[in-house]
């Protein structure tokens, strides 16, 4: 038989693996039916928690944990600027890792914090509909996650994120009501649901406002800002060019404005821009461009105020399912007015 773990127990039993977790670590939360559910069948398979969790949570390290995707992109430095500062209150150390959008990478980094490098983990996952068997180890392990922006959807846990469908039709509307004829969206991926939110909100847009929408406008482009240039260059040279641009992540953005330089074409005059950024030099651009601002550094300090109190209040459960929404900013400016 293969190695048992909680997940094996919890589908045993057709329960959620954080009940389990939290029923063998006699969770005040878990009823004594449940509790004796759960032990009885640990103790017929001969299941032992990890002896390492428990040296764990007796020996702390006072320091967190923080996995991103993409340190180049700003609106992750701010959240760990955000998460740093609540750290750095509360006498916590923080440590930042870079998954660089690569699921393999991510588990190296989770199975090295394994090491007793860290007390509790925040992150943003590489690709949210992966399976999370790196995740549940943590669980398991009894090391804390909280996560933000790219959630888990195989795993219960407190998950911030922020109106993404709704900012983004709200940008689209702002440029259609501008009088864009033809706006075209630019992604880099509806499979993550950062992604497929903003792409449903600039559908709901058009569709709201009575537009006809072209599926070829629904563009996913790649990670190569060289390439993409590239492609929006070809396509504004085109007497069929979109004199609308949503895009849906900061290097698309300066990826639409480098191809409107090279091709001459005036903004906003010819084509208006929005763009998802957390560029805080936005206003400088020429023109100065209009923005959807995520609250990148107020959800770090939240994920790690909400992380702190669990790691000191045992009567706080960082397992069950939690969603926060903190709400983006739109900043309209001369690019699409």
């Amino acid at each position: 038989m293969s190695e048992i773990t909680i997940k094996y127990l919890a589908q045993k039993l057709n329960l959620a693996t954080s009940t389990v977790s939290r029923a063998l670590n006699d969770s005040h939360e878990i009823s004594e039916t449940t509790k004796r559910k759960v032990t009885e069948l640990a103790k017929a398979l001969n299941f032992q928690p990890n002896a390492y969790a428990k040296g764990l949570r007796q020996q702390k390290t006072k320091t967190i944990g923080i996995i991103v995707p993409d340190r180049v992109n700003p609106f992750f430095n701010l959240v760990i600027e955000g998460a740093e500062s609540i750290c750095r209150a509360n006498g916590y150390s923080l440590i930042a890792y870079n998954s660089y959008e690569d699921v393999e990478q991510e588990k190296k980094i989770v199975y090295g914090l394994l090491g007793g490098k860290v007390d509790a983990v925040i992150m943003s996952l590489a690709d949210e509909e992966k399976e999370a068997q790196h995740l549940e180890w943590l669980r398991e392990r009894n090391i804390p996650v909280i996560f933000f922006d790219r959630v888990a959807q195989h795993l219960e846990g407190f998950k911030f994120t922020t109106n993404d469908q709704e900012s983004s039709y709200l940008g689209t509307k702002h440029l259609l009501e501008k009088g864009c004829k033809k706006v075209i969206y630019l992604g880099l991926s509806h499979t993550s649901s950062v992604g497929a939110a903003r792409r449903e909100g600039f559908i709901q847009a058009h569709q709201e406002l009575g537009k006809a929408l072209d599926p070829a406008c629904l563009m996913e482009m790649g990670h190569n800002d060289k390439e993409n240039q590239e492609i929006l260059e070809k396509m504004f040279f085109k007497l069929t060019r979109p004199d609308g641009v949503l895009a849906a992540a900061e290097k698309l953005g300066l990826a639409a404005y480098r191809a409107l330089i090279k091709t001459r074409i005036k903004v906003p005059d010819q084509v208006r821009v929005v763009s998802f950024t957390n560029m805080q030099m936005a206003d400088l651009l020429n023109p100065p461009l209009s923005t959807i601002a995520q609250p990148a550094f107020d959800m770090g300090s939240a994920c790690a105020l909400e992380l702190i109190k669990g790691l000191k209040d045992k009567k706080v459960d960082l397992s069950e399912e939690k969603r926060i929404i903190i709400p983006s900013v739109f900043t309209p400016r001369e690019s699409s007015r």
